[in-house]
């Protein structure tokens, strides 16, 4: 599991690790069950607060995406698979918001938008 935290960025680290893991979950790199790094560990890799990866995962947990097994660790959640459906669902949907959006600056009719959607949709 390679995660990248950038001390440039907006984002506290905490959540640059939830994105992150969530994205390997999202996309299937992370399947149900697997294990997860110790808190210590991923920490210790990452040259970060232990305190910090425990955000992380408290997070991903209240979410539904991770479980913790005390004594055992964290796991990628089971069964979970409507959860990563609807996340991805709000990542279209948000996605296709920005572009109606901008298609809205740029004068375009929602018929031009649709036709552009189309069009991207076939060339995929």
């Amino acid at each position: 599991m390679e995660i990248i935290i950038s001390n440039s960025s907006d984002k506290p680290i905490y959540e640059q690790i939830t994105s992150q893991i969530k994205g390997l979950i999202l996309s299937g790199d992370l399947v149900d069950g697997e294990q997860l790094p110790s808190i210590r560990a991923l920490a210790n890799s990452l040259r970060v607060s232990a305190i910090t990866t425990k955000r992380a995962y408290a997070d991903l947990e209240a979410a539904g995406f991770i479980e913790t097994v005390q004594g055992k660790g964290s796991f990628v959640a089971g069964g979970n698979k409507e959860l990563i459906r609807e996340e991805q669902l709000r990542g279209v949907e948000s996605l296709l918001a920005q572009a109606v959006e901008r298609g809205r600056v740029a004068g375009l009719t929602p018929q031009e938008l649709r036709e552009m959607l189309d069009l991207v949709m076939e060339d995929a």
